[in-house]
């Protein structure tokens, strides 16, 4: 099996410069960190990829039972990095659910990954009272995958305006709707699965990897508190709040990321 052809993986710059790894989030592509990675051109080596049954990818090769978890996803990424034989020093940037299998990652294998960016991190999308409130009744992620089954395209169509955020640019609701819709309906209500009824709290505590947590300031899908809450379980983290409504802001407000990224690998890119 060639992993770099199964995750369609994409390298730019030397191999010995700092490693950014970008995983991408439900639904998407490795396209989505297009507006993102030419600020780190020269001073990097960006590696990029799809995770089995999205994007470019090689779907004869997805697997129900291994994805039926976020742990698959996360074998994912330790194949890329043994592929590349990259052994230390991995600086991970990841979006969404790809926060919780970066996380995964690490926790597998800490000696792998130097940094980790967490954009729009969430651990547990469920409501589980008294303590944690993750924004979904139970019901209302069962509803979503009952509307996966019945509507996929009307389902797609809705989700790109919700992850954008509606008051920012309609190009990239676009983008994401497109995304979700060219995604094959079946492994996507599988990722849609194993992502929404995830519960990866204890995980994010057993994080020993420092940590900076992009938070947006109104996100029907991270909202503030989940933040503070992955900020709390994360031994060696930073949160920082984007003033982004949405939960894409490295499509939407590529510049805040940017500059974001930037502050905290100062000492890396600067090597």
């Amino acid at each position: 099996m060639d992993v770099l052809q199964r995750n369609n993986v994409q390298i730019s710059g030397a191999i010995d410069r700092p490693v950014l790894l970008y995983a991408h989030g439900f639904g998407c592509s490795q396209a989505m960190w297009n507006a993102i990675t030419p600020a780190f051109a020269g001073q990097s080596c960006q590696v990029l990829f799809d995770y089995v049954g999205s994007g470019q990818s090689d779907i004869t090769n997805y697997s129900f039972e291994r994805y039926a978890s976020l742990h698959g996803y996360a074998q994912d990424i330790l194949d890329i990095c043994d592929a590349l034989t990259l052994k230390e020093n991995v600086i991970f940037i990841g979006h969404s659910v790809s926060c919780s299998i970066g996380i995964l990652a690490a926790n597998a294998r800490p000696c792998l990954f130097k940094k980790m960016i967490l954009l729009g991190p969430s651990p547990c999308f469920l409501n589980l009272p008294p303590n944690y409130h993750g924004g979904f009744e139970q019901s209302d992620l069962e509803d979503m995958l009952e509307l996966i089954d019945q509507n996929y395209l009307g389902w797609a169509s809705y989700l790109g305006p919700v992850v954008a955020g509606t008051t920012n640019d309609s190009v990239v609701a676009g983008q994401l709707s497109e995304s979700f819709c060219s995604t094959d309906p079946v492994i996507a209500r599988h990722f849609a699965k194993a992502t929404f009824f995830a519960d990866n709290r204890a995980d994010y505590a057993e994080l020993a990897v420092p940590s900076l947590i992009l938070q947006h300031q109104q996100d029907v899908l991270a909202s503030l508190a989940v933040g503070e809450f992955v900020h709390q379980q994360i031994k060696h983290s930073q949160l920082q709040i984007l003033d982004v409504t949405g939960h894409a802001a490295h499509m939407s407000h590529p510049k805040l990321v940017i500059d974001a990224m930037r502050d905290y690998l100062d000492t890396e890119l600067s090597q």
